[in-house]
């Protein structure tokens, strides 16, 4: 293992991986645009050595204008089955099925809590074909899957407000049970802070996978998500009232806290091509 990638702080083992309290949401608000990019590099060593290589495919993740979008616990809610509705049965059956099992292996290495209530969560998994996306050159794709990220101002108690991530996964019913699970594992790494691809097709959070779907974490995940999980965030740190400034990631320039609901923002998306493997 490379020296300084283990899975440490932040309750990245499953000894400390306690259950957070999940308490629903007063009021939210857009707390910045919902943007992502590779963040700047870092300075070079003095002695002009070479900058340090990230482990696993950390190098490919990018971040939000207001810092890395992770949180040291999570709350989860999935879309329940519905009886006497189209996809009712067994593909309901099935797709829960996968979606649970793809979240027990996150379970492993983080807080995580299943919830009742949408409002109680950061986290909400919808049992839904994303709509077609337009790619960069023009053509419309279809996907298995889809990540949507929205920065969040919100208030879970009186009078205290915080910076939150608000992430919708949609992940479509028409697969097979494997497919469902690694597709399912691949738009929870987003939701969890993983906003970026491997670029090797054995890991869950592939950009291009395989013939075999994956359905387990390989050690390329746990480092990259045991790096990211190591960076200093504001999301998860008390916010100022919604209408003051409030800082940036590393204190400094700041963004504004505002707007009228979760709404007024186009959120940040990102899709998973399981190609070959839906049924």
């Amino acid at each position: 293992m490379v020296p300084g990638t283990e899975l440490e702080a932040l309750a990245l083992e499953p000894a400390a991986a306690e259950a957070p309290a999940c308490p629903g949401a007063i009021a939210s608000r857009t707390a910045a645009p919902s943007r992502l990019a590779l963040p700047p590099p870092g300075p070079s060593p003095a002695d002009g050595a070479p900058p340090p290589l990230l482990p696993g495919y950390a190098a490919r993740l990018r971040t939000t204008p207001l810092g890395w979008p992770r949180l040291p616990r999570w709350c989860v809610w999935i879309e329940p089955s519905q009886g006497g509705t189209p996809g009712s049965g067994a593909e309901q059956e099935r797709w829960q099925r996968a979606v649970r099992a793809a979240l027990e292996r996150w379970q492993t290495l983080l807080p995580i809590r299943l919830v009742e209530q949408e409002g109680a969560a950061q986290v909400r998994i919808w049992r839904r074909r994303p709509p077609l996306a337009e790619t960069t050159g023009g053509r419309m794709r279809a996907s298995h899957g889809r990540a949507l990220l929205r920065l969040l101002a919100v208030q879970r108690q009186t009078g205290r407000w915080r910076l939150e991530p608000g992430v919708d996964l949609l992940i479509g019913p028409g697969q097979r049970r494997e497919a469902l699970q690694a597709t399912a594992l691949h738009e929870l790494g987003h939701a969890f802070g993983l906003w970026g691809h491997s670029d090797d097709p054995a890991d869950g959070m592939a950009a291009a996978p395989g013939p075999v779907p994956v359905l387990e974490l390989s050690q390329r995940d746990r480092l990259t998500l045991g790096w990211l999980y190591r960076q200093p965030t504001g999301f998860g740190q008390p916010l100022a009232p919604p209408g003051m400034r409030t800082p940036g990631p590393s204190g400094g320039e700041p963004g504004a806290a505002g707007g009228d609901g979760e709404g007024q923002q186009e959120p940040q998306q990102l899709d998973h091509h399981h190609g070959g493997a839906g049924g």
